[in-house]
């Protein structure tokens, strides 16, 4: 979330300043017979069609820009996107129009900015402030958040692990350091940034002197789910106790953020059920010509606070398609499914009547996915913390459907579940709509749907 950030402010600014020396290339200052209005709609216009270019071609997903070809590549084509975007626009809404040639020299500006930008900060992040991460642990814990470290390629490395007494050995004996000093003087040898602690118990076993002594030497001492979180985007269910989630940042959904995320969802309802409203005649007919059975289909689901609704969807299953199994996840090549059905759900049409859920109050656009009753009293039983997905409302899509894959399996439910409470601990408006903005993405490029 904080390199989305730190990349969607930076392009921002960028785009202010490359239509700013557009401006200045081309007619030597900034129009003064313009009202402030329309000088303001033009360098927000132009700088929001750039963002949404550089989003779409995932200009904000550092791990997939490697190198300088590649993200020359997407800056390229993100200006030829951006030029026929605006050319568009400018093309009905003349007040906001830029003149060609000004807009010319501003892409290429943004362009040239952009790179400069996007390399540095990978340069930065990736290579100039790698951090060294010492892990206060060799248990299960521990072994997992060296794995995270080795295989996140996110300006971490590990430095090594710490062995306490009576803690298990899981790790690789090579990796364990010793010292006969004390903790100062080998976390200033290997260099370390920050200490993690990864303990399997640590009542009685944390050498808290140590520790402390650690960090008043300038060390960042963190714990080992608060750092899983920061590296992951998902939360370490099974080794957090409840008073982490007590005392941990996040977790708070005010009356305001309520407010926010209520208008939010009755304007994106609103102008969704309008733009899909000539399609869904068509949508019903031809499900009632590739099989028998009613348009809509209709199923109780777990809604906020555990409380049951009525979901709407279109019906793309055959009529009856449970009497046989009972309830079942949907699974690769599910033969429940009809052919016009399979189509509805690569390209997630068949969820459209859920907006209508939204408008009701009993679903958000974004949030965890709503469960069927049967499913979540088996999973309640068997999965830490699984109720707590449910203080946020459902949603249409969600932080779990847009990182994860398809959840058909108890294992699936548990990864979705971290993901979900990432997102009800950092509930926010901003997230929402990024949330929205990568669903687009992923509709468009047909990812993920079953």
């Amino acid at each position: 979330m904080k390199k989305l950030i730190d990349l969607l402010a930076g392009d921002f600014i960028l785009s202010i300043l490359a239509l700013s020396l557009g401006f200045l290339l081309r007619l030597g200052s900034l129009p003064e017979n313009e009202g402030m209005f329309s000088l303001i709609a033009k360098f927000s216009i132009f700088g929001l069609i750039l963002i949404v270019s550089s989003f779409f071609l995932e200009m904000y997903s550092p791990e997939k820009n490697n190198g300088k070809k590649e993200i020359i590549l997407r800056v390229f084509i993100g200006i030829l996107v951006s030029f026929f975007l605006l050319s568009s626009l400018y093309y009905m809404i003349p007040l906001i129009n830029l003149g060609r040639g000004l807009l010319i020299i501003s892409l290429f500006s943004f362009a040239l900015l952009q790179f400069l930008w996007h390399f540095s900060y990978r340069a930065i992040k990736f290579s100039g402030f790698i951090r060294r991460v010492l892990i206060l642990g060799t248990g299960p814990l521990a072994q997992k958040i060296g794995k995270t470290i080795i295989s996140k390629n996110n300006g971490y490395v590990l430095a090594g692990y710490m062995k306490l007494m009576d803690e298990p050995m899981c790790v690789p004996s090579n990796s364990i350091l010793t010292t006969n000093n004390g903790w100062v003087d080998i976390v200033k040898e290997k260099k370390t940034h920050k200490i993690v602690v990864s303990l399997s118990e640590r009542r009685g076993v944390l050498p808290l002197q140590d520790v402390l002594e650690c960090k008043l030497s300038g060390v960042e001492v963190i714990e080992a789910p608060s750092f899983y979180e920061e590296m992951t985007g998902k939360l370490l269910i099974e080794d957090t106790t409840p008073s982490w989630f007590i005392f941990s940042d996040g977790f708070r959904v005010t009356s305001f953020k309520r407010f926010c995320k209520r208008s939010l969802d009755i304007l994106a309802a609103s102008i969704g059920l309008i733009l899909f409203l000539p399609l869904i005649p068509i949508i019903a007919l031809l499900i009632k010509i590739d099989s028998s059975g009613p348009v809509f289909f209709k199923q109780l689901r777990v809604g906020e606070r555990e409380k049951g609704f009525t979901l709407y969807k279109f019906r793309t299953m055959f009529q009856d398609a449970e009497k046989r199994t009972g309830p079942a996840w949907a699974e690769e090549n599910d033969p429940r499914i009809t052919r016009f059905g399979r189509f509805l759900r690569k390209i997630r049409f068949d969820e459209i009547p859920q907006l209508y859920n939204v408008l009701l109050g009993n679903m958000s656009i974004v949030g965890p996915r709503p469960e069927r009753p049967e499913f979540v009293e088996e999973l309640k039983k068997i999965i830490p913390y699984y109720s707590e997905r449910h203080f946020a409302k459902p949603g249409i899509t969600g932080w779990a459907q847009i990182r994860y894959r398809y959840g058909a399996s108890v294992e699936d439910a548990i990864e979705k579940l971290r993901y979900d409470l990432y997102y009800i601990k950092h509930l926010s408006t901003f997230f929402d709509i990024m949330i929205i903005m990568e669903t687009i993405k992923i509709v468009f490029l047909g990812r993920g749907a079953r």
